[in-house]
């Protein structure tokens, strides 16, 4: 029969021992961590911001169409983006009541006609008559009168017949010029008025650049209308800037947005791919309340301390340390420096609030380059 042994207790000390030795012993060192930061070399900026703008390629002529009769459309020929040609039908009323109001026009004339024939030959015998001394000269007088005023009555008909043939030719809506049906407002069974805009035709040829800019812009882009180069465009998608030239700015605030509408012409084969309706970007360099200083993107600003400082990196060493600096104009998402950076310093512009003093970092670029290479 086996019997169950025990280990002796010197054993169950010395296991005891080796494990107390192990928990109490000192953990490894973590390497430190090495950040990854988006970094830019400061130059001056010739105390000038750019400005980016969002804007939306249109066309130079935009005509909101209307009928010029009121009545009933029955009939819409064109769809929303439909390019048409000069003279096309687009919207058609009913044109009944107006055919009717053509042959009203036209009956009275003949009336008219008739009269004016009328008293043409009774004028002709009372001449006769009075030659051969019948009748007085009052009695002349009064049937040349009436001859006049058939005559008159018979210009008059003749005038409103052309009103009428002109209301009812104007049941249908037809295109002024060629371009695209940028909007619809009419349906068929709508009864639309006299005027009434159902349609936005934006004219083949000349295209703009519309954007806004704000209040205390105006003063600014003002005087560079009609200056080749003042601003730079970019369509949505593309990564070129293109010169061109603002051609309009408005002479007042929008009473809600307060910001002044400009224009730039983008007419040229250089902008062929600018299509109508687009979404661009306009950009133009703006003045600074300094002479001189250096420009940074607002991220790459944070606060330490109660002050504003930059992570300068030091290329030799890949680590970083704060800079206070001195800012002036903040425009849009970039901020002016005035004091505490030179031109020439690589600053740290995305992952700044993560930094300590003395971190090691490695440019974001090198390191977007080298998860791309290959590996062998």
């Amino acid at each position: 029969m086996n019997t169950l042994r025990w280990p002796p207790v010197a054993l169950i000390f010395s296991l005891v021992a080796a494990s107390m030795l192990v928990a109490c012993s000192k953990p490894a060192e973590a390497p430190p961590v090495v950040r990854s930061v988006r970094t830019l070399v400061l130059a001056e900026s010739a105390g000038a911001l750019s400005r980016e703008f969002a804007a939306e390629v249109r066309a130079r002529t935009e005509s909101r169409l209307g009928f010029r009769v009121g009545g009933k459309v029955t009939r819409r020929l064109v769809e929303l983006g439909q390019h048409v040609q000069a003279g096309q039908a687009l919207v058609q009323l009913d044109p009944q009541d107006l055919k009717l109001g053509e042959d009203v026009a036209r009956a009275g004339l003949a009336t008219a006609e008739a009269q004016a024939a009328q008293a043409a030959a009774d004028l002709r015998r009372f001449k006769e008559l009075r030659a051969q001394g019948f009748i007085s000269e009052a009695e002349l007088e009064r049937h040349s009168t009436n001859e006049r005023a058939a005559q008159a009555a018979l210009r008059q008909a003749r005038a409103q017949t052309g009103v009428q043939a002109n209301q009812a030719s104007y049941a249908v809506l037809t295109a002024t010029a060629a371009g695209v049906i940028t909007s619809v407002d009419v349906e068929p069974g709508q009864v639309v008025a006299a005027g009434l805009p159902v349609l936005t035709l934006a004219h083949d040829g000349a295209r703009d650049v519309v954007f806004a800019v704000p209040e205390d812009l105006g003063a600014v882009v003002r005087p560079l209308a009609g200056k080749p180069g003042a601003v730079q465009v970019r369509r949505w998608g593309a990564a070129d800037w293109l010169n061109a030239a603002v051609r309009e700015v408005a002479a007042a605030t929008d009473p809600v947005t307060r910001t002044y509408l400009a224009k730039a012409d983008v007419s040229g084969t250089a902008f062929a791919t600018f299509e109508l309706g687009q979404t661009a970007s306009v950009q133009m360099r703006v003045p600074t309340r300094v002479a001189v200083g250096l420009q940074l993107p607002l991220p790459a600003v944070v606060e330490r301390d109660g002050k504003s400082v930059v992570w300068v990196l030091d290329p030799a060493s890949m680590t970083v340390q704060p800079q206070p600096v001195v800012t002036t104009d903040v425009l849009g998402n970039v901020v002016q420096i005035a004091r505490g950076l030179k031109a020439g310093q690589e600053v740290v512009t995305a992952g700044a609030h993560v930094l300590q003093p003395g971190q090691k970092v490695r440019r974001f670029q090198e390191a977007a380059a080298a998860a791309s290479a290959p590996r062998s």
